[in-house]
């Protein structure tokens, strides 16, 4: 048995960052799924459009410079690496750089606040599948706990949707998250979730009249996801302030940039309502500052944040894009 843990991983979904990453990176996403190659080149567009980098990869470098600051200052004193599920830095070449460095167990931080099958079991199947592949010295990875009701998730959201509504504080206001199947959404603990954690943000704004909805759907037609969709709501709306708050994103990665403030402010620019988009928790001090509380909370013995066996099951047909 191995006593202590000796480094952290951030594991991330991935994104490219050229124009000729993205074909790969899709591929890399779509791997035995059944989707539609036009619609792995729609998504691809979305892409394009921003020269074909996602600002995902940045962001969780910077997450990475701050988490690594924060242990420093207040311990404990861990290494930080970082891999991603779809493009570089890929899990495997991160577990060897872990492995050639000395670590053998590590805390893994997923970049995924609720829980559902592309959001928390597939991240922990990519680990043992790795491992697996790598071999017996590979280190052992454990997830740290879903964070969703966690204080320093909720604080840096409210903060991050106060500076926003302090703009326009007659908006109305739409939390948003990523839409996924109906079916995936039966077997796991999603909508509740993201139900609670609006609820929270929503009671420490004093606002009680905000409204959630979903984005970013990519199956097919006659598949049931998750609704209201944003642009239904926004054309319901029809006018006036809006606040749209991505609160089921936790960096401005590419259905941020592209679903919200490139498609959803366009038609908000033809209905005429005046929107404002608010921030993601990012590397929000507080949000960096809760990590390393859930890095001490294992360190110290707590809980082990392992899923049970029939949680957030696989779903029967393909899981969202991103």
């Amino acid at each position: 048995m191995i006593p202590e843990f000796d480094g952290v991983l951030i594991l991330g979904f991935g994104g490219p960052e050229r124009h000729e990453d993205v074909i790969p990176f899709l591929e890399n996403v779509l791997r035995g799924k059944n989707v539609p190659r036009e619609r792995m080149l729609e998504v691809a567009e979305h892409y394009y459009h921003f020269g074909g980098r996602s600002p995902i990869n940045e962001q969780n470098r910077e997450l990475v410079r701050a988490l690594e600051a924060e242990l420093a200052r207040h311990g404990p004193a861990l290494p930080v690496f970082w891999g991603n599920r779809n493009w570089h830095p890929m899990l495997a070449d991160t577990l060897r750089e872990m492995h050639r460095k000395g670590v053998r167990r590590a805390l893994a931080y997923v970049t995924s606040a609720f829980g559902s099958y592309s959001g928390c079991r597939q991240y922990l199947e990519d680990i043992a599948r790795v491992r697996e592949q790598s071999g017996p010295e590979t280190p052992e990875i454990e997830k740290l706990r879903t964070f969703s009701d966690h204080p320093g998730f909720l604080e840096a959201m409210t903060d991050r949707v106060r500076v926003a509504l302090d703009r326009l504080p007659s908006a109305q206001l739409l939390f948003t998250a990523h839409s996924i199947p109906v079916a995936m959404a039966a077997s796991s603990p999603y909508e509740r979730q993201l139900n609670a954690a609006c609820a929270a943000v929503g009671a420490a704004l004093g606002r009680a009249d905000y409204r959630l909805v979903y984005q970013s759907r990519s199956g097919p037609p006659g598949q049931p996801w998750l609704e209201p969709d944003i642009l239904a709501a926004l054309r319901e709306i029809g006018s006036g302030d809006v606040v749209i708050a991505p609160i089921g994103f936790l960096s401005d990665h590419m259905e941020v940039l592209y679903d919200l403030d490139t498609e959803a402010a366009r038609l908000c620019g033809e209905l005429g309502i005046n929107m404002l988009r608010a921030g993601t928790v990012g590397a929000h001090p507080r949000f960096v500052r809760m990590i390393r509380e859930l890095i001490v909370e294992r360190v110290d013995g707590g809980v082990p944040a392992v899923c049970s066996e029939d949680c957030c099951p696989p779903p029967r047909r393909p899981a969202a894009l991103r």
